[in-house]
């Protein structure tokens, strides 16, 4: 039990520096003295069930990470994990898929932690035109897929710049998670050819970085936006994410709308 106690303490410490905290902004936030604090991360004190389930709430935990502390202190996993496929998650399923066709004729995807595609709406399929068939084997990772010489890239207009988006955004995920499925698809994907991203002075009125794709309909500019379960119970939904490409113009809005409607 000592040794578990010290291993539980060394997680807890490690998540509070991910997280740039000292061990009295952790104690102040969750209202515990930092004398307590500093014997639960060196081991001196046997945290509680309890008592991690309120520390992983304060350091942000992800719901897998938060079960392998408690395991680590030698309690029981608190969140279930469940299978996408499981029975057990077809209300999910069910819902997902209505999220997804509602953001028709823009296109939609979810994904899992580890970018890998679940499911996709109708009006995805266009935008995969001239990928290269091995690209969309399942399991499809999308951020491969987007990346690589052989899938979208070529077709990305400001590749450099949305590739530099992509990577920042993975790099922050793995550092968040400290997950080694991420930190090796990072190392992969910076690999990939792509160039530096340039240094563009953007638009005094610019949101966001578009990704503008080369179609048969012209270029096409989007905005993506993701959509997380606000309120998850289930490992598997904590970590899913449905990724929405808006139009960033009217052109755009009106050449997705055009391929979706049947002909007459």
């Amino acid at each position: 039990m000592a040794t578990m106690t010290r291993e539980v303490g060394g997680l807890i410490r490690e998540w509070r520096r991910r997280r740039r905290l000292s061990q009295l902004d952790l104690a102040s936030e969750a209202a515990i003295s930092q004398r307590h604090l500093s014997f639960l991360e060196s081991g001196r004190s046997r945290p509680s069930r309890d008592m991690l389930l309120h520390l992983a709430e304060q350091l942000d935990v992800p719901l897998r990470e938060r079960n392998l502390l408690l395991v680590a202190a030698g309690f029981a996993p608190h969140y279930p994990e469940r299978g996408y496929d499981d029975p057990a998650m077809a209300a999910a399923r069910a819902m997902v898929a209505r999220v997804l066709a509602a953001q028709e004729p823009f296109p939609a995807l979810a994904v899992d932690r580890h970018w890998t595609l679940v499911d996709a709406n109708r009006a995805l399929a266009p935008l995969l035109a001239d990928v290269a068939p091995w690209l969309l084997r399942p399991p499809v990772n999308v951020l491969r897929l987007a990346l690589h010489p052989e899938g979208v890239a070529p077709r990305i207009a400001n590749l450099p710049e949305v590739r530099a988006h992509m990577l920042d955004r993975l790099r922050r995920q793995a550092e968040q998670t400290a997950d080694t499925a991420l930190v090796a698809l990072l190392a992969e994907l910076r690999a990939l050819p792509g160039g530096a991203p340039p240094r563009v002075d953007h638009a005094a009125g610019a949101v966001a970085i578009p990704l503008r794709l080369r179609t048969e309909a012209g270029e096409l500019s989007f905005i993506s936006t993701i959509t997380v379960f606000g309120t998850p119970m289930d490992v598997t939904l904590s970590e899913l994410a449905i990724e929405t490409f808006l139009p960033a113009d009217a052109a755009t809005a009106e050449a997705l709308r055009r391929a979706a409607t049947p002909p007459a």
